[in-house]
């Protein structure tokens, strides 16, 4: 071969590496932990170069490594059921931030509200919100019916507002009260 066909032909891994970012994007959403998502982005290229053989050629790329991701993300969530639940005390400790980064406050609500979605509502906020996808794709991903994938992007919506709605109608002080306390100590 010469050095022009080399440049211009891609592998199959070099097609993986290129759909990294998406995956990452996905995999944040949906786990809600930077660490969980860079774990299960690891497995999923692990997988799918190991069963490139099941890919078939001339078909959504993206679409098979997402269905690699959310699998993977529900085998690990039946893993930790198994595993039993954390210290609720170390679940409920996050570290503080200033008075400066009260946009970080606000995103971190966001978040803990996001995960407190069911799996479902959250996966079809993430494909259809945070990644574009047309509700069809996303339905094909999800491995549902369109109208099925709309529901649960528009209850995840209307219940993510709800609770964002409720936060803002309670006092400040109430919001960041482990925050308070901690800049106190």
């Amino acid at each position: 071969m010469t050095t022009a066909t080399n440049a211009t032909t891609t592998t199959f891994a070099d097609e993986i590496v290129q759909n990294v970012s998406r995956l990452e994007s996905f995999a944040r959403r949906l786990a809600g932990n930077r660490s969980l998502a860079d774990d299960l982005v690891q497995e999923t290229v692990l997988r799918a170069l190991l069963h490139a053989d099941q890919f078939r050629p001339g078909t959504n790329l993206l679409a098979w490594l997402t269905t690699i991701l959310r699998n993977a993300y529900f085998n690990e969530k039946r893993r930790q059921r198994r595993i039993g639940p954390m210290d609720p005390v170390m679940l409920n400790s996050t570290p503080s931030v200033s008075d400066e980064q009260e946009w970080h406050l606000r995103m971190r609500d966001v978040n803990s509200r996001f995960t407190a979605l069911p799996e479902a509502q959250r996966e079809a906020l993430v494909l259809v919100g945070a990644n574009g996808f047309s509700y069809d794709h996303a339905a094909k991903v999800a491995g549902c019916a369109v109208g099925t994938m709309k529901s649960r992007v528009s209850r995840a919506r209307t219940e993510l507002q709800a609770m964002l709605d409720k936060d803002a109608a309670a006092p400040a002080d109430d919001l960041h009260s482990a925050d308070i306390a901690h800049l106190a100590a």
